[in-house]
């Protein structure tokens, strides 16, 4: 199922088709350098993909696929999905995109797209990015969508920076843009 598209992509749900192309992507350890599980392999991107499923089911929200309009190739993903945060389950954004992909601002673009969903269809009134503070290029794509305040907290014993933007903050944002 198609759930948006922009200038460039395609984001539709991942299905267990994806498993091949998106095992190539997710087992690069540059791109899963800052994932808390690491590179995946096939057997662990099969699994991720059957989690994906299972959010869309219980949230109508996860992972969803990014394709590429010219090559109609899979080239990630972004994601809009549930986990758990000092004990409380919230929707973060998180995107992952196979490396030669990087630097054409494709992750900002489906970022956009995934927070006008989630926020179009007013399936939730807040999302959010943790990052750590090393990963420099996520940092600047969450600050160039529109999150900007964060507090800083331990996951997964990690040090980490979650920002949270609003739906009155995004329709804000937008407006502005429109204007």
């Amino acid at each position: 199922m198609q759930i948006a598209k922009t200038a460039r992509l395609i984001l539709r749900h991942l299905s267990l088709e994806d498993v091949p192309a998106l095992t190539d992507i997710l087992s690069d350890p540059e791109v899963m350098k800052y994932s808390i599980n690491g590179v995946c392999d096939e057997a662990a991107t099969r699994e991720f993909i059957e989690w994906c499923l299972s959010c869309y089911e219980s949230h109508g929200v996860g992972p969803w696929a990014l394709i590429d309009k010219k090559s109609s190739e899979l080239i990630g993903f972004c994601s809009a999905g549930p986990e758990m945060v000092a004990d409380i389950e919230e929707i973060n954004l998180g995107y992952r995109i196979a490396k030669r992909y990087w630097n054409k601002g494709l992750a900002s673009e489906s970022a956009t797209a995934v927070l006008n969903y989630v926020f179009g269809e007013h399936k939730f009134t807040s999302v959010v990015v943790i990052i750590e503070p090393a990963h420099v290029a996520s940092l600047k794509v969450a600050e160039k969508i529109g999150f900007s305040n964060y507090d800083v907290l331990e996951f997964h014993s990690r040090p980490v920076r979650l920002y949270r933007l609003t739906s009155k903050q995004w329709k804000t944002l937008r407006h502005k843009e429109s204007s």
